[in-house]
């Protein structure tokens, strides 16, 4: 799995940070979302694509390996 983010979307709602903080941090000046780890440990999975999914505004693209 490989993830982007579109910081420009981001309206920083920070839940993916309490989702995979492993994965998602938020920038201290406005809130955007920072990717810390655009390749995350198979264990992480199914946390990112939670987060991914509760995102209000689809900041957050999943590239599934094939």
């Amino acid at each position: 799995m490989k993830i982007s983010v579109d910081e420009t979307r981001c309206c920083g709602a920070g839940q993916c940070v309490l989702l995979a903080p492993e994965v998602f941090d938020q920038r201290e000046d406005d809130g955007v979302v920072a990717l810390l780890d655009a390749e995350p440990a198979e264990r992480l999975h199914p946390v990112v694509r939670e987060a991914a999914a509760v995102c209000p505004t689809s900041a957050i693209e999943l590239h599934e390996n094939d």
